[in-house]
């Protein structure tokens, strides 16, 4: 693709990630952000955007609640990688929401949203892994699909997993604005690409687990 049609393409897209976390969350950013996207991933940090700061999944619902659109504190970026926040007393989960999704769906007709999803197995692995995502907050806090007290038992996370992936084939069924790979097939880099009508010049694991190699990606 030439940078001319390359750059037409990003000035009009948005592309949602629905993806829990440690579902190469990261990897996605990295190969969006090396295609020339604005990516935001969790958290806006200082230097990425001269007006806002904070948790990406606390903007969206803070635009959807005062405007009806939930990207509307986040117009500096084009790609949203992981939006749910779950910590420092923040328990926010986007990308459970169909009423929040389908608000960006009406205010931005040619948004893109994908599901990143890995073997629910090795996913709940990675997330028990990952500092204490999967210990405590997960188990400790009333997430969506995941009440309170559960997540700390053998299959719990597992399941919850199933479900989401589940949930967000079952309500974009038949949408041309939605697909979903696994982190592990060999021709997600082309699929991705063909679907938001980009070039990504790299893919590979991104924050990688140095102590535990086997949590893969964020």
């Amino acid at each position: 693709m030439s940078e001319i049609t390359q750059g037409t393409v990003l000035e009009s897209l948005r592309v949602i990630n629905l993806g829990l976390p440690k579902s190469g969350t990261t990897t996605l950013g990295e190969a969006l952000k090396r295609a020339g996207m604005q990516v935001a991933d969790w958290k806006i940090r200082p230097g990425q955007s001269k007006t806002m700061r904070g948790f990406v999944g606390k903007l969206m619902y803070d635009g959807y609640y005062t405007t009806g659109d939930p990207l509307r504190h986040l117009h500096d970026f084009n790609a949203f990688t992981e939006i749910e926040v779950i910590r420092g007393g923040k328990n926010l989960w986007p990308q459970t929401d169909w009423a929040l999704i389908a608000a960006i769906r009406a205010h931005y007709p040619g948004a893109r949203f994908i599901l990143s999803h890995r073997d629910p197995v090795k996913h709940a692995s990675s997330m028990r892994r990952w500092s204490n995502l999967g210990k405590s907050r997960l188990p400790g806090n009333a997430v969506p699909g995941l009440p309170e007290g559960y997540g700390r038992a053998p299959g719990e996370l597992e399941r919850w997993i199933e479900g989401h992936v589940a949930f967000c084939r079952q309500v974009f069924k038949g949408a041309d604005d939605f697909m979903d790979y696994d982190v592990e097939e060999e021709g997600a880099r082309d699929r991705i690409a063909a679907f938001l009508g980009l070039d990504l010049p790299w893919w590979g694991k991104a924050n990688q687990n140095r102590t535990h190699p086997e949590a893969e990606t964020v």
